[in-house]
């Protein structure tokens, strides 16, 4: 199907399709392109074999489900770093001035929910270290990225990307940020250390408190009202007053104004609703009440005493999972302090590293008994990695009522190097006597080789001689082969040169035009796609050179050129053409668009191909404030 006739078919059933998603999930795709909107539905809707879209609309309706399906199928390639690039310039120049701008010097806290492979949480923490400089930027940010897929979150944590995912990131970031190794661009030490990756479920786990930027992109669509609801109460629970909530691109929160206000609402920014009732409705549903701490006796007072000084790491959380204690072990390994008795567990780093604390607390808590996690190595820098057995106990009152849990920190760093160098040693011992055994079956045959090899070396001295003769003949036919190829050599690079020097010619000429340039032939595939395109739309010569021009998604509206473009390739007396068309550049700049049509005739006959030389109407042939005509341009020999 053309994208005319695609676009006819979806018609107003795709808008009924998108009113449905707007009233049910509250998310407005209808600023999305149609033909690309449109292919990626009818995709989603091929796969499940349905070809009306009001069909599909009463198959959403039966089957909720199939929003996450759809939502992943339109949503492609969701994550990246700088994703909508007008929205990151807003948080750059208007609202992280305007968190900085305090002077206060306390920790600035970021939580990116629902952080997929990190680059989201990545960009912001290059945002934040751009705007405050690399050493407060060590000394007071901390960004907790979490998700519930454990392989994204994997991914994410080797903070190693693709030179092509990294297109987005302005230059001078790449160069200060990234450090290459081999194929691949890694991180910086500096911003990795302070991104703390976890996993989070938005709906069942307490959220990360005391947010000063919260980035929720394109996560809410996966969930219906009721709990988006119930997500949002808690994000209110997490923000501070004057903190910044990030949304993606179809996310309105128009039904949710008790909760956020807009900031900016076209690039997707709200601030939190400040209003008492809220922020009782959030306390009470996401903060267990704590209990004053009568006055400690000696026994008491002995025992902390006991576990402050004990060799093992540990520390002690209530029944709704806040610290109260921990030894001089745990705070030297976790970096907690004095100051963290009193938290959740989930606003811990303990929590996350070395491993995820929490699903081992409730699976020690529902069974009531000990939880192990053996061998989980927890990395401390220069001091080289530790191996600790890692026990969760449920704790319980003489009556057996749950009260709350300890945590163990074993260190098997010295026992699990013994046993690995007495496995190296047994294996090397055993190594060796294999070998001595096979040295002296080899020695016992080395004779017998020996006495066959001079028997060989014999008969192969006598066709070494037959070989030479039949080499010496072989050399004279190819020293006649040879001058007959230096005669054809000398005609070769004769036509290469001109091949050569009419590809320099074609490249002079097209570069020095000072406008977007496509070359298309008489099937509408594009020929030629030269830079100043590349930078016009957004898309590369190698993804366009082959294409049919009419089914290019870039910000020019291409259909309404089809009849032009027609004309030039079909009619030999056609005089070139000029229209102008409203467009939109890859910058998201809305521009009038002077597009110049002339045809490339072929021997007096039909144009065999026809140029499209594209130009800001607005800015004198300068697209962007840049002026650049280069095209790749080459003629085959």
């Amino acid at each position: 199907m053309s994208d005319v006739e695609e676009d006819q078919a979806a018609g107003p059933g795709l808008e009924r399709l998108l009113a449905h998603i707007l009233e049910e999930r509250g998310f407005d795709f209808t600023g999305y392109k149609r033909a690309s909107l449109a292919r990626r539905v009818q995709r989603r809707m091929s796969t499940i074999g349905i070809t009306d879209y009001d069909d599909y609309l009463d198959h959403l309706v039966v089957q909720p489900d199939e929003f996450t399906e759809l939502f992943n199928t339109v949503l492609i390639n969701v994550t990246s770093f700088f994703r909508d690039a007008d929205a990151w310039d807003y948080l750059r120049d208007e609202l992280v001035p305007t968190l900085l701008a305090s002077g206060d010097h306390r920790p600035l806290r970021a939580w990116s929910a629902g952080c997929a492979s990190g680059e989201e949480a990545y960009s912001l923490a290059m945002v934040l270290a751009e705007a405050m400089g690399i050493d407060a930027f060590r000394e007071r940010v901390k960004i907790y990225a979490t998700d519930v897929d454990e392989d994204a979150l994997a991914q994410a944590r080797a903070a190693s990307y693709t030179a092509k995912e990294l297109e987005a990131v302005p230059d001078r970031l790449r160069e200060t940020c990234f450090e290459a190794v081999g194929s691949r661009y890694v991180l910086s030490k500096d911003l990795r250390r302070a991104v703390i990756f976890g996993r989070n479920d938005l709906v069942q786990d307490a959220p990360i408190s005391h947010v000063d930027v919260l980035m929720c992109r394109n996560t809410l669509m996966y969930f219906n009202a009721e709990t988006q609801a119930q997500i949002l109460n808690r994000l209110h629970f997490a923000l501070r007053p004057q903190g910044v909530l990030f949304l993606g691109k179809a996310e309105m929160l128009l039904s949710h104004s008790a909760y956020f206000r807009p900031i900016e609402l076209k690039r997707r920014f709200f601030e939190k609703t400040a209003t008492d009732r809220a922020d009782r409705r959030s306390a009470q549903a996401l903060v267990a009440p704590r209990v004053p701490s009568s006055p400690r006796s000696e026994a008491q007072l002995l025992h902390e005493a006991a576990l402050m000084s004990g060799s093992t790491a540990q520390i002690v959380l209530d029944v709704s999972g806040r610290l109260v204690l921990t030894n001089h072990r745990a705070m030297h390994l976790f970096g907690l302090s004095e100051r963290d008795v009193g938290r959740p567990i989930q606003d811990l780093e303990v929590s996350y590293r070395p491993l995820e604390l929490r699903t081992h607390l409730h699976e020690a808590t529902a069974q009531r008994r000990a939880v192990w996690a053996r061998g989980v190595e927890l990395v401390r820098g220069a001091d080289g990695p530790l191996l600790l057995d890692v026990q969760v106990v449920p704790l319980a009152d003489a009556e057996g009522r749950e009260i709350g849990a300890t945590i163990l920190f074993i260190d098997v760093t010295q026992r699990q190097s013994l046993q690995d160098e007495l496995l190296h040693a047994t294996r090397q011992l055993e190594t060796a006597y294999e070998e001595l055994q096979s040295s002296n079956e080899e020695l016992e045959t080395t004779n017998e080789e020996l006495q066959s090899t001079v028997e060989e070396l014999e008969t192969t001295n006598e066709e070494l001689q037959s070989t030479n003769e039949e080499l010496e003949t072989m050399n004279e036919e190819l020293q006649a082969m040879n001058d007959e190829l230096q005669g054809s050599n000398g005609a070769l690079r004769a036509h290469q040169e001109e091949v050569d020097r009419l590809n320099r010619f074609m490249s002079s000429v097209l570069g020095s035009m000072n406008a977007g340039v496509t070359v298309v032939d008489a099937d509408m595939r594009v020929l030629a796609w030269n830079a100043r395109a590349e930078d016009l739309w957004g898309l590369r010569s190698e993804e366009v050179v082959g294409e049919h021009l009419m089914n290019l998604d870039i910000g020019l509206p291409v259909e309404r050129l089809r009849q032009a473009v027609r004309s030039q390739l079909t009619d030999p007396t056609a005089s070139p053409e000029t229209v102008e068309l409203d467009a939109v550049n890859r910058r998201g700049r809305s521009v009038l668009m002077r597009v110049t049509l002339t045809q490339i005739p072929q021997d007096g006959a039909s144009s065999a191909a026809a140029m499209l030389v594209m130009d800001d109407a607005d800015s004198d042939g300068r697209v962007d404030g840049r002026a650049d005509g280069r095209v790749d341009g080459r003629v085959d020999g």
